[in-house]
């Protein structure tokens, strides 16, 4: 029944073109549970000469809605966290923006996690709005134009190649950008010492 009722939704906001691009874009960068990227992929596809704009769109409506998603996260907190996920879900995001801060939301912007997650615990956080439209500006415009580069070589096949191997493409590259990360803190420290 909800697969039914997502799959009717993305439908209407297909048929809206740009707009629900845009509105699914903001909104599910604070709680709505469509990704962008099921309306941004067959809207590339059906019109590659439109691709690098409908990855602006996208990535402008998104960080757009990580502000919704940081204030909802100032505004109620915790509770509003504990309400929607399991307590240890909200603890460890807490740890990811206490080892990374605000680079967390670029994590999550470019992975497959879930990134209202990340942009509701942003102002549970503390993050500064400086910060949350930073990285959620290099998260999601990677993701998003990385997707339209992918549609622009591959043309329909990239719905295909997308679905099977974007997620593992994504999270290859941020375990090789934190591990350069921990390897620079690594020689820093030992040249101090």
């Amino acid at each position: 029944m909800i697969s039914q009722w997502l799959d009717t939704m993305m439908d209407w906001f297909l048929s809206y073109g740009s707009w629900g691009l845009a509105v699914v874009s903001f909104t599910e960068s604070s709680f709505f549970p469509i990704p962008p990227d099921v309306l941004l992929i067959p809207l590339g596809i059906a019109q590659p000469e439109l691709v690098w704009w409908y990855a602006l769109i996208t990535t402008a409506a998104s960080v757009s809605g990580a502000l919704l998603g940081w204030w909802i996260g100032r505004k109620l907190g915790r509770p509003i966290m504990l309400r929607f996920f399991q307590a240890e879900t909200v603890d460890k995001v807490e740890g990811y923006f206490d080892r990374y801060g605000g680079f967390s939301l670029a994590i999550a912007g470019f992975t497959p996690i879930p990134y209202k997650v990340f942009t509701i615990a942003s102002g549970m956080c503390r993050v500064r709005t400086r910060e949350v439209i930073m990285w959620s500006l290099l998260g999601r415009s990677s993701r998003f134009f990385l997707e339209a580069l992918i549609i622009a070589l591959l043309g329909a096949s990239a719905q295909t190649f997308i679905e099977e191997y974007f997620s593992i493409i994504t999270t290859a590259v941020v375990a090789v950008l934190l591990l350069v990360i921990l390897i620079r803190h690594l020689i820093k420290r030992k040249k101090e010492s």
